[in-house]
């Protein structure tokens, strides 16, 4: 038996951002959650995760079993276009309020003149272009 830890930890999970549900132009499906891992990219990536167990672990106000973690049991379906986001199906369909919106306030310089830029997205791209450079601020959580 291993007395003490040696060497650095090993993360044994993988964390993810929840886009939303599945759905079509008109109809949207609670029963399929859209899921993008940190580190996949490409529909090829995806293949190694299907079948793969995952969980929505929340905090609620009220304590259960002696804790106030609980958790939402799912697993991975198959891939969701070439972009690398996953299909998930959950014991439970996720809480709308599972859905992360970031907030981001970027600040914008041009030719020496500051501007502040708020945009909703998922993701928040670098832009820099001949003498317009812009860097992310701050992240807020809606």
């Amino acid at each position: 038996m291993v007395k003490g830890r040696q060497g650095e930890r090993v993360r044994l999970y993988v964390r993810g951002t929840i886009l939303g549900y599945k759905r079509s132009k008109s109809n949207q499906y609670e029963n399929t959650s859209l899921v993008q891992i940190e580190g996949v990219n490409t529909k090829e990536e995806v293949a190694w995760y299907c079948g793969k167990r995952m969980a929505y672990i929340y905090k609620a106000k009220t304590k259960t079993k002696g804790t106030r973690y609980r958790c939402i049991w799912g697993k991975v379906c198959r891939p969701h276009g070439n972009s690398g986001v996953i299909r998930a199906k959950f014991k439970s369909n996720l809480p709308p309020k599972s859905m992360v919106r970031l907030t981001s306030r970027i600040d914008c310089s041009f030719n020496g003149r500051t501007f502040a830029y708020r945009l909703h997205c998922f993701y928040i791209c670098r832009v820099e272009r001949s003498g317009f450079s812009c860097t992310p601020a701050t992240y807020e959580i809606c």
